[in-house]
């Protein structure tokens, strides 16, 4: 007997987010998803839905589109801050989320979202682009399946002139260096993914030290920072994770990299790298990524059909982890004092 068709209809919640144009072409590419509604309070954003996608059914705020529209799915691409109230609101009508990394502004709000998504038997995907990377894939691979021992240091730098110099929407901009929607500056931006690669691999730190400051020239970015940098320690690892909107180059040495009991893996310019005792360095090229792990909308409509949970990077156990760093890190900056994890 052939397998039934079935179509899933999405909803877009909020397009501020520069990275929801990207998502909804992968929704597209699906071939099983229809693009039926969107909601935002920004004309222009529903404009654009409407020319890039053919999106007619719009409204003026994502409560009402929620409200009014049936549905399956929600593409969540808002400010930070937005996020838990969407996600509440979908999963209190039965309704699967994909949301923008990282997951909140807050540890309070990424706390609500999993509770909500756990007593609505939901699914909540995170969506961290590097989860998708093949480089980043074959690393986790490695680094869990024991290939370099006992992991005793991870770090990752996420980096780049500033969102107002790359070209964000001013939309995006304003989401990225407002404290109250972000959450902080490019600590929550890009700390973010040092933390989530930090909460897969070791867990949860014992205590969180961090740095943030503004050293740039953009008045914009004055209100929270452009540069930080936090530390997890664990029993036994370091977890690092630093942010930057003042590099205007690339990426100088291996980034990400693990250190283990018995060697490193790092990727370098589309390499992976491994360095054993007694060996030859290795620059090997990752295998290429294969279904269902190309995008998170592949990724979750597979976990839905498969009655699957979300795992790796993009779970939102993982994620919530990466919160609580952040959060810690964020208070250890502005106190100047270690946090000790779990947070109070």
């Amino acid at each position: 007997m052939a397998k039934t068709f079935r179509l899933y209809r999405l909803g877009v919640a909020c397009m501020s987010h520069d990275h929801v144009w990207g998502e909804l072409n992968r929704w597209e590419r699906l071939g099983n998803v229809a693009i039926v509604a969107g909601g935002d309070d920004e004309p222009e954003l529903l404009e654009k839905l409407q020319r890039e996608h053919g999106v007619s059914r719009l409204y003026n705020s994502w409560q009402e589109m929620i409200e009014k529209e049936d549905l399956d799915l929600v593409q969540v691409a808002g400010g930070n801050s937005e996020s838990a109230d969407i996600v509440e609101a979908a999963a209190a009508r039965g309704l699967h989320a994909v949301i923008e990394k990282p997951m909140a502004a807050t540890l309070a709000q990424a706390e609500r979202m999993l509770a909500a998504a756990q007593k609505a038997g939901t699914l909540l995907l995170i969506n961290w682009p590097t989860a998708w990377s093949a480089g980043w894939q074959d690393l986790e691979r490695r680094v869990l399946a024991g290939e370099i021992g006992q992991v005793h240091y991870t770090r990752y730098r996420s980096a780049h002139n500033g969102p107002i110099a790359i070209g964000c929407h001013p939309s995006f901009v304003r989401d990225l260096t407002d404290p109250q929607i972000n959450g902080a500056g490019a600590l929550m931006d890009y700390c973010c993914y040092g933390a989530n690669l930090a909460a897969r691999l070791l867990g949860l730190p014992q205590t969180v030290t961090g740095l943030r400051g503004y050293f740039g020239t953009e008045p914009a970015y004055a209100a929270s920072d452009d540069n930080a940098v936090i530390i997890g320690k664990y029993p036994h690892a370091f977890g690092v994770c630093e942010a930057s909107w003042t590099q205007p180059v690339d990426y100088a040495g291996t980034n990400p990299v693990v250190y283990g009991s018995e060697g490193s893996i790092g990727l370098y310019h589309g390499k992976v790298l491994i360095q054993r005792p007694g060996k030859p360095e290795e620059a090997l090229t990752p295998p290429e990524t294969r279904p269902p792990t190309r995008s998170a909308p592949e990724y979750l409509l597979y976990c839905l059909e498969a009655g699957r949970p979300i795992e790796g990077f993009c779970s939102p156990q993982v994620s919530r982890d990466a919160q609580e760093i952040l959060e810690a890190g964020l208070r250890a900056a502005d106190s100047g004092r270690t946090q000790t994890l779990p947070l109070s």
